[in-house]
């Protein structure tokens, strides 16, 4: 101890200890060496270059009844699956009605190869939609809705917000709903925090085409079924195809800024 109460370093040495080359170390000193937290940092950081990035999810997820919307679903894809590192998924949405009415109706039997989305909250693990559904007076079908109305939990939580989304509708007639069914459908979007992606004129010449009957709209592709029996042209299928490309893309460009 000093006068002053305060600890004061200790005069006496500690005996060197002599190397294999005979030259004398203190036994205070220590080798040099690499701090642990920048060895920590540069183990981390090698960690996280070693673990490849996941693709990025595009769901798909619809309601068809005769399989027009389905066609498209497909088509949209197969859009989707050219960008590199986006996996585009199929997903359906529950059926509400029976199998009775559903036969009554002559709609045919879902293709089991595509899966039912097993529940709202999956939609989570998506970094991007395509919403399709049919026209039912003007906007969305009843199973499309009941769909939608069953994600409470997500809009409580805003597990949705920020993700992009986009539409794709079958109509009867020409002017069964192609822009009605997707615009009243914005609503849903709108309190998830969604950001609605439409297509445009992206499409190019094949939407001023007027040599034949087409769905689609600048709100996203369309397919016009008449009376059930209409199948999708190859040009409104070619549309599709365009649209599950271009969303994909704005997936990737809202990842990667």
């Amino acid at each position: 101890m000093g006068k002053g109460g305060g600890c004061v370093p200790s005069k006496k040495k500690f005996p060197n200890r002599t190397t294999s080359a005979g030259a004398a170390e203190d036994d205070h000193e220590l080798p040099e060496s690499t701090p642990v937290a920048a060895a920590t940092e540069i183990t981390a950081d090698e960690s996280a270059a070693a673990i490849p990035p996941r693709n990025l999810r595009l769901f798909i997820v619809f309601y068809s009844m005769y399989g027009h919307v389905e066609g498209l679903a497909r088509r949209m894809k197969q859009g989707a699956d050219t960008v590199a590192g986006v996996e585009a998924h199929l997903y359906r949405v529950p059926e509400t009605l029976s199998d009775d009415v559903l036969a009554k109706m002559q709609a045919p039997p879902k293709d089991d190869s595509i899966p039912e989305i097993g529940s709202p909250a999956d939609l989570a693990a998506a970094d991007g939609f395509l919403f399709g559904f049919p026209t039912r007076y003007g906007s969305m079908a009843a199973q499309m809705k009941a769909f939608f109305d069953s994600t409470a939990q997500l809009w409580k939580e805003q597990k949705l917000a920020g993700k992009p989304a986009g539409f794709f509708v079958s109509t009867g007639t020409q002017g069964g709903g192609q822009e009605t069914t997707a615009w009243t459908a914005i609503t849903q979007l709108a309190h998830h925090g969604m950001l609605f992606v439409p297509i445009g004129y992206t499409f190019g010449a094949g939407m001023f085409r007027m040599d034949s009957i087409r769905g689609g709209t600048p709100y996203g592709a369309g397919v016009f079924a008449g009376d059930g029996t209409r199948e999708p042209s190859e040009t409104e299928l070619a549309l599709a195809e365009h649209q599950g490309n271009y969303m994909a893309g704005i997936v990737k460009r809202l990842a990667n800024p």
